[in-house]
């Protein structure tokens, strides 16, 4: 079998409503899987005004908002539509991206047909709880995601640092990696624009630490700026440049307010933020992979980065930028002020970084997910034959 023979049934918690790294890589595969000539159908929780069209053809599946969290939902169960749907499309793989009630259910689909299943996983799910006060939960929410896991013939992870940690975990016995590509028509140090810094009220000459991302707090904001305090109080020279939309929003701007913020950027303009920056600071520790900082690197910036899944497989500390011990404001704020008063060691840490970037191309590491795809379908088909066949 190739390509052309995968009939995938991918269930996501959120396909499209919400913009992250994860759905958008998770869009992008789809896309491929098209082109190589394989039927998809994408099952997930909908909304009527989805941040952005979907690759593919979507299924809505039942949902409630998060508490708390309402711009996020949880798709809680498989409708008999759903079931009627999954019947007549009939996959020969299943692919689960998030644990919750309906990749459960997805899963328990599948085994009881006899399909494979692959997951992948987007995020640490078990440290979200630390930003909320409920660190006590982390043991109690591992032990559910390996359950989960474990039910699945195989896992996928963004990173060689995040499969390590699955395999630490227990997670599965059969880890492999789907990692990210980069979108060098988007990400390149071309993209930065002098005239664009100075509208938005940025020196010439002023070294810009940048921000990525959704604003919540898992993302590690108060680490952030905790740091950024640290270099107002040496009178270390720098701006910040926030790029990025969320419920922590004002709770940012109240900590930060000297920096500026862009809100969301998409395509060339979010190319054109990015690289119009000196750096990124990425303190968060809930990252598999680190998309953002792979797309600092080809706008080739250094990454100062918590040492934590995802930044290590991306960032060689003292060549491509630095990985700081989470938590460790002094530290990080030292990293900072390193780059932001040497140009020299930025520039060079810069071109490594580039360079590191250019081995990540989408449809390679697309291909790489595939060939799980067909290894899977093979070692079940070959299981399910020697079940099957007579002990001599």
């Amino acid at each position: 079998m190739d390509a052309t023979g995968l009939r995938v049934a991918l269930f996501s918690g959120n396909y499209n409503y919400v913009r992250d790294g994860a759905n958008q890589a998770l869009n992008r595969f789809v896309g491929y899987l098209l082109r190589q000539g394989a039927a998809v159908r994408v099952y997930s929780a909908t909304i009527d005004t989805p941040a952005f069209e979907p690759t593919g053809d979507l299924v809505s599946a039942p949902s409630i908002p998060v508490p708390g969290r309402t711009e996020y939902r949880i798709p809680y169960r498989m409708s008999g539509a759903m079931r009627r749907d999954l019947a007549a499309f009939a996959p020969n793989l299943v692919h689960v991206s998030s644990p919750d009630p309906l990749g459960h259910r997805a899963v328990s689909w599948a085994r009881q047909r006899g399909l494979p299943a692959v997951a992948s996983v987007h995020t640490r799910f078990e440290t979200y709880p630390r930003y909320y006060g409920l660190a006590f939960l982390e043991p109690v929410i591992e032990s559910m995601l390996r359950r989960f896991y474990r039910r699945c013939d195989a896992i996928v992870a963004p990173s060689e640092s995040m499969a390590q940690l699955l395999r630490e975990q227990r997670m599965s016995y059969d880890v492999g990696i789907w990692t990210r590509g980069i979108d060098r028509e988007i990400f390149h140090p071309g993209r930065r624009d002098i005239a664009w810094r100075r509208a938005v009220g940025i020196e010439d000459d002023m070294p810009v630490i940048g921000f990525v991302g959704r604003l919540v707090m898992e993302k590690g904001l108060d680490v952030f700026s905790d740091a950024i305090d640290q270099l107002v109080t040496r009178q270390v020279r720098h701006k910040v440049l926030v790029v990025g939309e969320g419920p922590a929003r004002e709770w940012f701007e109240n900590r930060l307010p000297r920096a500026i913020f862009t809100g969301f950027q998409k395509g060339p303009d979010l190319g054109r933020a990015v690289a119009s920056m000196d750096m990124l600071f990425n303190p968060s520790v809930t990252e598999t992979f680190g998309n953002v900082t792979l797309e600092a690197m080809a706008c080739g910036l250094p990454t100062v980065a918590a040492r934590a899944t995802g930044s290590e497989s991306l960032v060689t500390d003292g060549v491509t930028g630095r990985l700081i011990r989470p938590g460790a404001i002094g530290a990080f704020a030292d990293a900072l002020q390193g780059y932001c008063t040497d140009g020299a060691a930025r520039a060079q840490a810069g071109r490594a970084a580039m360079a590191e970037a250019e081995r990540y191309g989408w449809d390679q590491v697309n291909q790489a997910l595939v060939d799980t795809y067909l290894r899977i379908i093979r070692q079940r088909a070959h299981g399910a034959m020697m079940k099957a066949s007579p002990v001599p």
